[in-house]
Protein backbone atom coordinates (compact mmCIF):
# COMPACT_ATOMS: atom_id res chain seq x y z
CA UNK A 1 0.00 0.00 0.00
CA UNK A 2 2.51 2.49 0.52
CA UNK A 3 5.00 1.56 -2.22
CA UNK A 4 2.04 1.65 -4.53
CA UNK A 5 0.76 5.65 -2.84
CA UNK A 6 4.83 6.76 -3.14
CA UNK A 7 4.92 5.97 -6.99
CA UNK A 8 1.07 7.15 -7.44
CA UNK A 9 2.67 10.16 -5.68
CA UNK A 10 5.07 10.79 -7.36
CA UNK A 11 2.70 10.82 -10.77
CA UNK A 12 1.50 13.32 -9.02
CA UNK A 13 4.52 15.80 -9.26
CA UNK A 14 4.71 14.79 -12.69
CA UNK A 15 1.15 15.63 -13.30
CA UNK A 16 0.90 18.99 -11.80
CA UNK A 17 3.51 20.47 -12.85
CA UNK A 18 2.76 19.80 -16.74
CA UNK A 19 -0.83 21.11 -16.17
CA UNK A 20 0.79 24.21 -14.23
CA UNK A 21 2.41 25.50 -17.56
CA UNK A 22 -0.97 26.91 -18.58
CA UNK A 23 0.05 29.44 -15.73
CA UNK A 24 2.59 30.89 -18.59
CA UNK A 25 -0.59 32.26 -20.35
CA UNK A 26 0.60 31.66 -23.20
CA UNK A 27 -2.10 30.42 -24.69
CA UNK A 28 -1.64 27.21 -24.11
CA UNK A 29 2.29 26.69 -26.21
CA UNK A 30 4.07 25.84 -23.61
CA UNK A 31 1.54 23.52 -22.04
CA UNK A 32 0.32 21.65 -25.18
CA UNK A 33 4.24 21.21 -26.01
CA UNK A 34 5.12 19.43 -22.90
CA UNK A 35 1.35 17.62 -23.03
CA UNK A 36 2.72 16.69 -26.91
CA UNK A 37 5.80 14.66 -25.36
CA UNK A 38 3.50 13.29 -22.77
CA UNK A 39 1.70 11.55 -25.06
CA UNK A 40 3.81 10.47 -27.72
CA UNK A 41 7.29 9.70 -25.56
CA UNK A 42 7.25 6.07 -25.66
CA UNK A 43 8.58 5.72 -22.08
CA UNK A 44 6.11 8.16 -20.93
CA UNK A 45 3.39 5.63 -22.69
CA UNK A 46 5.08 2.67 -21.12
CA UNK A 47 4.99 4.16 -17.61
CA UNK A 48 1.51 5.40 -18.53
CA UNK A 49 0.29 1.40 -18.41
CA UNK A 50 2.00 0.67 -15.27
CA UNK A 51 0.56 3.72 -13.83
CA UNK A 52 -2.30 2.62 -14.40
CA UNK A 53 -1.96 -1.47 -13.36
CA UNK A 54 -0.40 0.65 -10.06
CA UNK A 55 -3.64 2.55 -9.25
CA UNK A 56 -5.54 -0.27 -9.60
CA UNK A 57 -3.48 -2.14 -7.20
CA UNK A 58 -3.69 0.63 -4.74
CA UNK A 59 -7.91 0.46 -4.66
CA UNK A 60 -7.52 -3.20 -4.46
CA UNK A 61 -5.13 -2.85 -1.50
CA UNK A 62 -7.10 -0.18 0.10
CA UNK A 63 -9.77 -2.11 0.14
CA UNK A 64 -8.70 -5.36 1.25
CA UNK A 65 -7.16 -3.00 4.18
CA UNK A 66 -10.48 -1.91 5.12
CA UNK A 67 -11.71 -5.23 5.21
CA UNK A 68 -9.18 -6.50 7.21
CA UNK A 69 -9.18 -3.87 9.82
CA UNK A 70 -12.97 -4.56 9.93
CA UNK A 71 -12.93 -8.49 10.20
CA UNK A 72 -10.18 -7.83 12.78
CA UNK A 73 -12.66 -5.89 15.00
CA UNK A 74 -16.33 -7.53 14.44
CA UNK A 75 -17.77 -6.19 17.35
CA UNK A 76 -17.56 -2.77 18.14
CA UNK A 77 -16.01 -0.91 21.53
CA UNK A 78 -18.99 0.04 23.89
CA UNK A 79 -17.07 2.85 24.44
CA UNK A 80 -14.57 4.04 21.41
CA UNK A 81 -13.24 7.93 21.53
CA UNK A 82 -11.58 7.60 18.44
CA UNK A 83 -10.54 11.43 17.97
CA UNK A 84 -8.46 10.74 21.28
CA UNK A 85 -5.80 8.73 19.18
CA UNK A 86 -6.39 9.64 15.83
CA UNK A 87 -7.87 11.70 13.08
CA UNK A 88 -10.79 11.97 11.12
CA UNK A 89 -9.00 11.53 7.86
CA UNK A 90 -6.73 9.09 8.71
CA UNK A 91 -10.13 6.74 9.77
CA UNK A 92 -11.86 7.92 6.10
CA UNK A 93 -8.94 7.24 3.94
CA UNK A 94 -11.51 4.30 2.29
CA UNK A 95 -14.24 6.85 1.89
CA UNK A 96 -11.54 9.71 0.60
CA UNK A 97 -10.14 7.12 -1.92
CA UNK A 98 -13.44 6.46 -3.43
CA UNK A 99 -14.19 10.28 -3.86
CA UNK A 100 -10.96 10.31 -5.76
CA UNK A 101 -12.03 7.39 -7.46
CA UNK A 102 -14.78 9.02 -8.57
CA UNK A 103 -13.46 12.30 -9.28
CA UNK A 104 -10.64 10.21 -11.45
CA UNK A 105 -13.45 8.49 -13.76
CA UNK A 106 -14.71 12.31 -14.65
CA UNK A 107 -11.31 13.80 -14.72
CA UNK A 108 -10.37 11.05 -17.56
CA UNK A 109 -13.72 10.80 -19.16
CA UNK A 110 -13.04 14.58 -19.44
CA UNK A 111 -9.94 14.64 -21.28
CA UNK A 112 -7.27 11.13 -21.25
CA UNK A 113 -9.85 9.10 -22.46
CA UNK A 114 -10.96 11.14 -25.43
CA UNK A 115 -7.44 12.02 -26.69
CA UNK A 116 -6.14 8.74 -25.88
CA UNK A 117 -8.82 7.43 -28.31
CA UNK A 118 -8.34 9.95 -30.69
CA UNK A 119 -4.75 9.40 -30.90
CA UNK A 120 -5.61 5.37 -31.35
CA UNK A 121 -8.39 5.81 -34.10
CA UNK A 122 -6.94 8.89 -36.13
CA UNK A 123 -3.60 9.26 -34.99
CA UNK A 124 -3.94 13.17 -33.65
CA UNK A 125 -4.06 14.71 -30.62
CA UNK A 126 -7.77 16.65 -28.90
CA UNK A 127 -6.37 20.18 -28.12
CA UNK A 128 -6.11 19.86 -24.37
CA UNK A 129 -5.74 23.05 -23.94
CA UNK A 130 -8.93 24.83 -25.59
CA UNK A 131 -10.47 21.68 -23.95
CA UNK A 132 -9.91 22.62 -20.51
CA UNK A 133 -10.69 26.12 -21.23
CA UNK A 134 -14.21 25.00 -22.49
CA UNK A 135 -15.06 22.62 -19.83
CA UNK A 136 -14.14 24.53 -16.82
CA UNK A 137 -16.27 27.68 -17.94
CA UNK A 138 -19.01 25.43 -16.66
CA UNK A 139 -19.29 25.83 -12.75
CA UNK A 140 -20.70 22.67 -12.34
CA UNK A 141 -17.36 21.13 -13.17
CA UNK A 142 -15.88 23.99 -11.60
CA UNK A 143 -17.21 22.51 -8.30
CA UNK A 144 -16.08 18.61 -9.03
CA UNK A 145 -12.63 19.20 -9.30
CA UNK A 146 -12.68 21.35 -6.50
CA UNK A 147 -14.50 18.54 -4.70
CA UNK A 148 -11.90 16.53 -5.38
CA UNK A 149 -8.74 18.54 -4.95
CA UNK A 150 -10.10 19.00 -1.34
CA UNK A 151 -10.46 15.14 -1.28
CA UNK A 152 -6.92 14.75 -2.46
CA UNK A 153 -5.55 16.85 -0.22
CA UNK A 154 -7.02 14.76 3.25
CA UNK A 155 -5.84 11.95 1.59
CA UNK A 156 -2.14 12.79 1.20
CA UNK A 157 -2.61 14.65 4.54
CA UNK A 158 -2.62 10.77 6.49
CA UNK A 159 -1.12 8.90 3.37
CA UNK A 160 2.19 11.13 2.62
CA UNK A 161 3.38 9.95 6.20
CA UNK A 162 1.88 6.75 6.96
CA UNK A 163 3.73 5.46 3.39
CA UNK A 164 7.23 6.20 4.88
CA UNK A 165 6.15 4.82 8.80
CA UNK A 166 4.65 1.36 6.58
CA UNK A 167 8.00 1.22 5.47
CA UNK A 168 9.94 1.73 8.63
CA UNK A 169 11.84 4.96 7.72
CA UNK A 170 10.03 6.83 10.92
CA UNK A 171 12.52 8.53 12.99
CA UNK A 172 12.70 11.29 15.85
CA UNK A 173 15.74 12.26 13.48
CA UNK A 174 13.74 12.80 10.43
CA UNK A 175 9.92 12.28 11.41
CA UNK A 176 9.63 16.08 11.82
CA UNK A 177 10.94 16.41 8.58
CA UNK A 178 9.00 13.90 6.94
CA UNK A 179 5.73 15.13 8.28
CA UNK A 180 6.57 18.66 7.18
CA UNK A 181 7.41 17.38 3.92
CA UNK A 182 4.23 15.74 3.65
CA UNK A 183 1.91 18.73 5.04
CA UNK A 184 3.51 21.09 2.39
CA UNK A 185 3.15 18.57 -0.20
CA UNK A 186 -0.47 17.65 0.62
CA UNK A 187 -1.54 21.75 0.19
CA UNK A 188 0.92 22.62 -2.76
CA UNK A 189 -0.67 19.62 -4.73
CA UNK A 190 -4.32 20.10 -4.76
CA UNK A 191 -3.76 23.40 -4.33
CA UNK A 192 -2.26 24.13 -7.62
CA UNK A 193 -4.52 21.71 -9.43
CA UNK A 194 -7.76 23.53 -8.07
CA UNK A 195 -6.23 26.86 -9.39
CA UNK A 196 -6.25 25.98 -12.64
CA UNK A 197 -10.60 25.43 -13.09
CA UNK A 198 -10.73 28.53 -10.92
CA UNK A 199 -8.16 30.71 -13.19
CA UNK A 200 -9.76 29.79 -16.13
CA UNK A 201 -13.49 30.07 -14.77
CA UNK A 202 -12.23 33.82 -13.68
CA UNK A 203 -10.94 34.44 -17.20
CA UNK A 204 -7.23 35.34 -15.70
CA UNK A 205 -6.34 32.15 -18.20
CA UNK A 206 -7.33 32.53 -21.85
Amino acid sequence: MATSGLFLISFLIVHTSINAMIFFNDGGKLFTHWAHFMATNLIIRTIEVVLVAVFILHIIQGLLLWKQNKNARPVRYYVNKQSSNSSWYSRSMTLLGTLILLFLVIHTRNFWIPNRTNQFLYGEELPLYEMMLSKFHNPVEVFIYLFGCFSLFWHLLHGFRSSFQSLGLSHVKYTGVISFIGVSFSVVIPLLLALMPVSIYLNLIR
